[in-house]
């Protein structure tokens, strides 16, 4: 799928067939849709030379399982040609992606993202194609498709007009640096649990006072890592 404008996303990929997943629904799907953004899976087996169509080799020095061989992918990588978007690796030894990188990519034009599979990718490759090494947490996975999807989840849902309101981005987990204060909607009681008075009393000082104090002692709990460290 792809679109004359727009954020474009090239995806480098083993198993085309996943994308565009779960964001071909709901507000990411309609945004698709509109041409506010678009995604190309290229199949990187297509640039394997041998008649078997191999794209994997054993690691040097021995070891268990499989890498993907440097020449098919930057085979795949060039066939892009002249490309100024970020190239992504997938990996689980990458830096890890945090809000502010997401708001970094958002800005711009698109993103290449490589999905490593087997045992990893050939340094080689990485290091001639300057392939950018993200992570988004610390497990592994079966490959960087998942990965892939979930960065794209989150860069696409802060395009410009994707979110039906443009106030919805602001008030989230780590978009100031704090987890998000907890959220309340009708009815007013619920198994005998009130809203909290604050946020129905019509005081927008006092509520905004509110869930700044809540996210702050959130975060306090459960990402202490998240606040300034005292000198």
């Amino acid at each position: 799928m792809t679109s004359a404008s727009g954020f474009k996303a090239t995806v480098l990929t083993l198993y085309p067939d996943m994308f565009p997943g779960h964001l071909g629904a709901s507000l990411a799907g309609k945004a698709l849709e509109r041409g506010q953004w678009s995604i190309d899976a290229v199949q990187i087996r297509d640039f394997s030379e041998d008649k078997h169509r191999t794209v994997d080799d054993t690691p040097a020095g021995g070891g268990a399982g499989m890498v993907l061989k440097p020449d098919v992918l930057a085979r795949a990588i060039d066939s892009l040609g002249e490309d100024d978007r970020p190239r992504l690796l997938m990996s689980p030894r990458g830096k890890p992606l945090t809000q502010e990188k997401v708001r970094e990519l958002a800005a711009k034009d698109g993103v290449v993202i490589v999905c490593g599979r087997f045992e990893g990718v050939d340094q080689r490759v990485i290091d001639a194609r300057l392939l950018e090494e993200v992570s988004i947490g610390d497990y592994v996975l079966s490959g960087g498709e998942p990965a892939a999807l979930t960065l794209l989840d989150a860069v696409v849902r802060i395009l410009p007009g994707v979110m039906g309101n443009a106030l919805s981005g602001t008030h989230e987990s780590f978009e100031n640096g704090l987890l998000e204060h907890p959220q309340y909607t009708r009815p007013q009681v619920f198994e005998g649990r009130e809203i909290p008075p604050v946020l129905t009393s019509g005081n927008h000082g006092a509520i905004e006072k509110w869930r700044l104090e809540q996210a702050l002692r959130l975060t306090a709990r459960r990402r202490p890592d998240l606040l300034p460290k005292d000198d």
